[in-house]
């Protein structure tokens, strides 16, 4: 499935959402309508599909939120109609992730995994703590730099366990199933070998980033540890299951927005002229607004 993006509002200001369609161009939601699986070719004359039996093989979506070497922290809507990206605001202004020496922005293309969502109300084993009420993050490392919006296809390789300001906030580490390296790697360990400093990296961009806000280094489960992609592929499986809860009303949603197209047991599902009211609700796309300077301050810390 190919999808379509369609920008409402002004770039670099509170009113720019990024909106999905079909390539149909029906409109849908990132994160209630996108797959978790994704399909591959032999895969389209089959009827839907749970996780396989080689489950650490399956291939999943990847809704981009954030580029990599961009600052914006955009993010999917969870609280507004449809899930388009958004820019994050916190205090009435729009919130930019610091460049911490020697990093320029995010270091790898920053997003979600679609038909999944970490609960709030469901503590982990292992660490103790809750879930964030967004879906689960991921870290794209191959090559391409992709832009906002993009669904791609991607291969777990591992997950990080981090816990910010005491909620568990799960980072899985991925490849773009298309990557000229996707077949050399095929766990964490492969990134290790191949890929000095990249793992050590990340722990140190996701230990570090909120330090510039005045806020405290985050902490991480497994002693800052890397757990391999079938223990990966568990944790996905685990939040799957908690949004299939969400969406089917048999959880409490936390303020998270339901509304889907193509989610049949849901009482939140809703028509395709009821998607299309929503969008056309929002301003249409204009010219952006200048970035503040700042945004390209070096921090050392």
């Amino acid at each position: 499935m190919h999808y379509q993006i369609e920008e409402r509002g002004h770039p670099n200001s509170p009113d720019y959402r990024i909106y999905f369609k079909t390539s149909e161009g029906k409109y849908i939601s990132p994160f209630h309508d996108i797959p978790l699986i994704a399909e591959t070719e032999q895969d389209k004359d089959l009827p839907a599909k749970r996780l396989k039996k080689n489950e650490s093989e399956v291939l999943f979506n990847m809704v981009v939120e954030v580029p990599r070497w961009s600052n914006a922290k955009m993010e999917i809507a969870t609280k507004e109609p449809l899930n388009p990206i958004k820019q994050d605001v916190k205090k009435g202004k729009l919130r930019y992730v610091a460049n911490i020496f020697p990093h320029k922005g995010y270091i790898w293309n920053y997003g979600a995994i679609p038909q999944t969502w970490e609960d709030p109300n469901h503590t982990d084993e292992e660490t103790k703590c809750c879930g964030d009420n967004d879906p689960i993050d991921v870290c794209d490392i191959g090559t391409q730099v992709c832009f906002p919006g993009q669904v791609i296809v991607v291969k777990v390789l591992g997950i990080l366990a981090m816990i910010d300001e005491g909620e568990m906030d799960w980072k899985v580490i991925a490849i773009n199933a298309d990557d000229p390296d996707a077949k050399n790697l095929n766990s964490i360990e492969d990134v290790r070998k191949s890929r000095p400093g990249h793992l050590e990296a990340t722990v140190d961009w996701f230990r570090k980033y909120k330090v510039p806000d005045g806020k405290p280094e985050n902490q991480f489960g497994f002693n800052g540890q890397f757990k391999d992609k079938d223990f990966a592929v568990e944790i996905i499986k685990s939040t799957h299951e908690h949004w299939r809860a969400l969406v089917q009303q048999q959880k409490n949603s936390g303020g998270i927005e339901c509304k889907n197209v193509s989610c049949c047991e849901s009482p939140f599902k809703c028509s395709t002229d009821e998607a299309l009211d929503v969008v056309q609700s929002s301003p249409a796309f204009g010219s952006a607004h200048p970035m503040s300077p700042e945004v390209g301050k070096w921090h050392f810390v």
